[in-house]
């Protein structure tokens, strides 16, 4: 695949409407993923210098609410949330984004991916801004930055950019969790499971499963990631651990793996 398009961001203020576009040269299943999944939006938008995102959640569906959290270079927190209104992977995610900085306005966001030689076209529109000239010209150069982000993250992911590896094991609330779960607690683990599956590959999941420990059974992952900020960004993005019931994971680099 070709290398990137530089990032690019027109802002209308007469039509209170944002258009931005970049060419990534990776397929659209994989920018699509990159914006929505729990574990990968902490891992690209930012920069030290202006703000990271910390956290996000979403529940992908069409009506699911979506937010992110984040703390600026100044030490201030922030965050941006919305609704989703269209989910058609990999090719269009439309949702609303209020942000507290806007005053609260909502306004929509619509992302549209197309499959292309060198990788996926993708497209922000941003609107909705109506006669907030300012807001909208702001945003616009967000956007530039923002795109600029996503495709440096990708590329290096693409062009084989070495990975650490880490060891994670989660510990359970009590040491006979295995052998007396209620109902609820299956749920949990099923969501658990499914939420580590879906993470397998390119999601940085190399294996995960439980440990017989005679002193009480533990879960055991091999998690490929850049650096520690990118496995905690997928452990905290765990059922388990967002349940608040006591589970938490421990995490150590690997010195060296033959794989």
């Amino acid at each position: 695949m070709a290398s990137n398009d530089k990032p690019r961001a027109i802002a209308d203020v007469s039509a209170g409407a944002i258009l931005a576009t970049v060419t990534i040269a990776v397929p659209p299943e994989r920018v699509f993923r990159a914006l929505t999944a729990d574990d990968q939006i902490p891992l690209w938008w930012g920069a030290d210098e202006l703000y990271r995102t910390t956290r996000h959640t979403a529940d992908v569906r069409p009506g699911g609410a979506w937010r992110s959290e984040g703390k600026g270079a100044d030490g201030h927190d922030f965050h941006v949330q919305g609704e989703y209104l269209k989910v058609e992977p990999p090719h269009l995610l439309v949702l609303t984004w209020i942000a507290p900085w806007d005053g609260h306005n909502v306004t929509t966001v619509t992302y549209m991916l197309e499959a292309v030689d060198a990788g996926t076209r993708l497209i922000v529109r941003h609107e909705g801004f109506g006669a907030r000239e300012g807001s909208c010209r702001d945003h616009g150069s967000g956007w530039e930055r923002v795109l600029g982000w996503l495709a440096a993250f990708l590329t290096d992911e693409a062009g084989g950019k070495p990975r650490s590896v880490f060891h994670c094991r989660l510990i359970p609330p009590r040491p006979d969790f295995a052998f007396t779960l209620t109902d609820a607690e299956r749920g949990l683990m099923k969501q658990h499971s499914d939420y580590l599956r879906d993470r397998l590959g390119d999601g940085g999941v190399i294996l995960f499963g439980p440990v017989a420990d005679p002193a009480g059974p533990w879960g055991l992952g091999i998690v490929g990631a850049d650096d520690e900020a990118g496995v905690r960004a997928l452990t905290e993005g765990d059922p388990t651990i967002r349940s608040g019931l006591g589970f938490r994971y421990e995490i150590l680099p690997m010195i060296s793996t033959i794989m």
